[in-house]
């Protein structure tokens, strides 16, 4: 794939950086745009249609980095999930096996590094990454991310990029990316660490393990005295996880499973399997409705509602107060429905609550469409369950483009919600009931905070939640747990149980 824009021309302007990068570009701006808007948006429709004609070229763009780059665009454009729109993608043009591996490993890979790759890109390139075009960006943090963090060769990452951007763009522009290119291959990742990292122990730990500095400092926060443990979590949160699947209770136990699909049991749920790769939604148990995809510290989450002690009789009357998409409710569903229980679902969205009537499908739960705060169903459940809203920076490491879009700003309007929503579960729960509350986030303001302040204002009892989970080690010095993915090969989950005093 070499002549893709590889010229000594193109290496020469690698170090000016000026008039001979700027001619490369035909005419543009040290940014890569034109000098005029009008003139920057007729030239990128110009390239992109002339790119749609010359994907064909034989040998200059190869299918595996084509859709890594569209799925790259699709979350930059339309802030769609990686982890939806690379399936479609993977299926709509037919590639599979090691060739779905290895895109699966660029896009996610990419989406995951970003904030490392455009430290990088803007240094390589002398200029803010604002001021780079967004398709040009998609192809430079694809070609980095090659370069630094797969063991893909040098030549390779950079000519197969400069031949995406070429097929897009035109010649120009692939002289632009050669150049950034060749100058982000001058260092290992470990030199642009030490060249590029804030000098602080946290903001360089951030920056090696591409996390924004806020989310390694709440995980940090969240350790407490064991934040000597940031390394390894953010190095866990920053690798591709492995696929775990729930066993459905009274359809498939988690042994017939695993030798069914040739994957592990779990070390913590008695449902859990642990699968290293492949497309789950193709396992004969998945499609005939016997197993699905669920992490198994989710699965924890629901088995301990089921363990957590009443005050008086389980009348079998339970709720799912945040059941979107479903995974909780349906293992809450089969769980009830072999000691004759039921279950009430709620789910503001439509489309979600779909969700949720497909996981639930042929189980003991009824689905509400409403809101969790005024659902307008009757009190006197015996066992709530509040999976709140969250940040999610637990399971980072499952969506990899989320730690780039959420802020610290989003971190107040969630607990406003998080508080609200434990607040109806909390009136809707008999005394002598409990309420398991849950986030997906370790964040102190998103757990214990909102526990603390639920427990003064209602004079609720807090259970030891280690208690609710038998066997599994290192959540934490109660009453709370939680659970890390560097400990326990989850995602970040916390969970409380709090129980109704009895008047």
């Amino acid at each position: 794939m070499r002549g893709a824009g590889s010229t000594s021309g193109d290496r020469g302007a690698v170090k000016a950086g000026g008039a001979a990068s700027d001619r490369a570009r035909g005419g543009a701006d040290r940014s890569g745009r034109p000098a005029s808007k009008s003139a920057a948006r007729q030239k990128d429709s110009n390239a992109s249609r002339a790119g749609r004609d010359e994907r064909a070229w034989a040998g200059s763009v190869d299918a595996v980095r084509l859709v890594a780059l569209d799925v790259l665009r699709a979350v930059r454009e339309r802030d769609a999930y990686a982890n939806l729109v690379l399936p479609a993608l993977l299926r709509e043009r037919k590639i599979s096996g090691r060739d779905a591996a290895l895109a699966t490993e660029l896009a996610y890979g990419t989406c995951r590094s970003r904030g490392l790759l455009d430290a990088v890109i803007a240094d390589g390139a002398g200029r803010p990454i604002d001021e780079i075009d967004g398709p040009l960006l998609d192809v430079l943090r694809l070609g980095v991310y090659q370069l630094l963090r797969t063991r893909i060769g040098a030549h390779a990452a950079v000519d197969t990029s400069v031949a995406l951007a070429r097929a897009e763009f035109g010649a120009g522009k692939a002289g632009f990316v050669n150049a950034v290119l060749r100058r982000a291959g001058e260092k290992s990742v470990d030199e642009w660490v030490d060249a590029l990292a804030p000098r602080d122990p946290i903001g360089r730990l951030a920056f090696e393990f591409a996390h924004p500095t806020w989310i390694a400092q709440a995980f940090a926060d969240a350790l407490g005295a064991q934040a000597g443990e940031l390394r390894e979590v953010l190095a866990a949160d920053d690798a591709r996880p492995i696929v775990h699947l729930v066993a459905r209770p009274g359809e498939i136990t988690a042994e017939e499973l695993a030798l069914v699909t040739g994957g592990e049991e779990g070390r913590w749920s008695p449902y859990a399997v642990y699968l290293e790769g492949g497309d789950p939604g193709k396992l004969e148990p998945v499609r005939e409705g016997m197993a699905a995809v669920q992490d198994e510290g989710s699965q924890l989450v629901a088995l301990a509602l089921t363990r957590a002690p009443l005050d008086g009789p389980d009348n079998g009357r339970w709720l799912d107060l945040c059941a979107g998409p479903g995974g909780k409710a349906a293992l809450l569903g089969a769980l009830a429905g072999i000691d004759g229980h039921r279950i009430d679902a709620i789910e503001p969205a439509e489309h979600r609550a779909e969700l949720v009537r497909k996981a639930v499908h042929n189980l003991p739960v009824d689905v509400h469409v409403a809101d969790g705060r005024s659902s307008g169903l009757a009190p006197g459940y015996d066992r709530i369950l509040v999976d709140a809203p969250c940040t999610g920076l637990g399971a980072l490491r499952r969506r990899p483009e989320a730690r780039w879009r959420r802020t610290p700003s989003d971190v107040a309007d969630l607990v406003v919600l998080q508080r609200e929503l434990l607040a109806a579960a909390w009136e809707l729960v008999r005394p002598g009931g409990v309420v398991v509350y849950s986030t997906c986030s370790p964040h102190l303001q998103e757990t214990v905070a909102i526990v603390a302040d639920a427990v003064r204002r209602t004079g609720a009892t807090q259970l030891d939640a280690r208690d609710l989970l038998p066997g599994v080690t290192g959540i934490g010095d109660g009453p709370g747990a939680q659970l890390w993915p560097h400990r326990h090969g989850t995602d970040a989950m916390f969970l409380a149980a709090l129980r109704k005093p009895v008047e």
